[in-house]
């Protein structure tokens, strides 16, 4: 009896420190530098986010926030290394539908699993899309576009640097009855450098990449993808008014750690991250893009996650695209 009265008493400080592990790790938490992976290249709206909302993580911790650019293969080869990472909520990606819902679909195959390789944190935003072309293309409407496709099938080219884009385009062709030519890009500010070059015809575009060109007078804009105007944008119609009716397609952004990221760290760069979306750097970027911060509880992303597959796997079927 006395020495199993010893044997617990020799545990006690063990069992107690276990006990009181996660609130340690969440006080302790943050406690050096945050790497935020970004699987497009800088400029992209992605990107423009991921720093933008890492100032204000950066102002709350006293802690620098690193964005890690990784373009290429929509956003495949940022996510493949960062399921590699340790799960200690210092490494973050800022993910989009192009990562986890649409390449699943795209691929017949791809290096991670967009559900048992990451830990949910909390969505951060979500938007609509800019239909540009290069000023030399004579259409200043999308019914005009429509037509100059229509005269001249498989002639019209556009680019893609991103699921959204990409899926955009396609749905836009099938929806319209049109045939254009995809070109594909590793990220959108490169497809859009291409289009302001004349090198392609059409694009839709993120805003972030897409607007500052048009008001710059180096592109035109014909209409948005998204069910209602922009709000920076009020006189641009969407492509559903302007000529392809019922026609729609959103894009949005996730904050995700690797598999098995302790409960309370998750908790605490939750908190961190709805901070961010409130502070005025991360207001100053939602009022000029148009795109809306927007947070979610872990379960709620799980569940929008697993319905955001879904829809992409039917619009990309819808849109005839044949997995690579």
């Amino acid at each position: 009896m006395f020495h199993q009265f010893r044997f617990l008493v020799n545990w006690i400080p063990f069992i107690a420190a276990a006990a009181l592990a996660p609130t340690a790790m969440a006080q302790e938490y943050p406690g050096k530098p945050f790497t935020f992976f970004v699987p497009f290249a800088a400029g992209s709206a992605t990107d423009t986010l991921a720093r933008s909302l890492g100032q204000g993580v950066a102002a709350d911790t006293r802690q620098n926030v690193v964005v890690d650019n990784r373009p290429g293969a929509n956003g495949i080869i940022a996510t493949q290394a960062f399921v590699r990472t340790a799960p200690d909520g210092y490494t973050v990606l800022i993910a989009t539908n192009t990562t986890h819902a649409a390449n699943e679909h795209l691929y017949k195959k791809i290096p991670y699993d967009p559900v048992k390789d990451f830990t949910p944190v909390t969505a951060l935003a979500r938007g609509g899309q800019v239909m540009v072309v290069n000023p030399r293309v004579p259409a200043k409407t999308v019914k005009e576009f429509i037509a100059l496709a229509k005269s001249q099938p498989g002639k019209l080219t556009f680019g893609g640097g991103s699921s959204s884009s990409r899926v955009a385009s396609e749905l836009f062709q099938q929806m319209a009855g049109v045939k254009l030519v995809h070109v594909p890009y590793k990220s959108n500010p490169m497809a859009v450098s291409d289009l302001v070059g004349g090198h392609i015809d059409m694009m839709i575009t993120d805003v972030v990449t897409g607007l500052p060109q048009v008001e710059a007078g180096k592109l035109r804009a014909l209409g948005v993808s998204s069910p209602q105007r922009l709000p920076n944008v009020p006189d641009l119609p969407t492509i559903a008014e302007a000529g392809v009716k019922g026609y729609e397609l959103t894009f949005w952004f996730a904050a995700y750690l690797p598999a098995k990221a302790p409960p309370a760290v998750v908790a605490r760069l939750r908190e961190l991250f709805i901070g961010a979306t409130k502070g005025s750097v991360a207001q100053s970027f939602f009022k000029t893009t148009g795109i809306e911060a927007w947070t979610t509880t872990t379960a709620e992303l799980v569940k929008f996650q697993a319905a955001e597959s879904a829809k992409w796997a039917r619009v990309i079927k819808a849109a005839g695209i044949q997995p690579e």
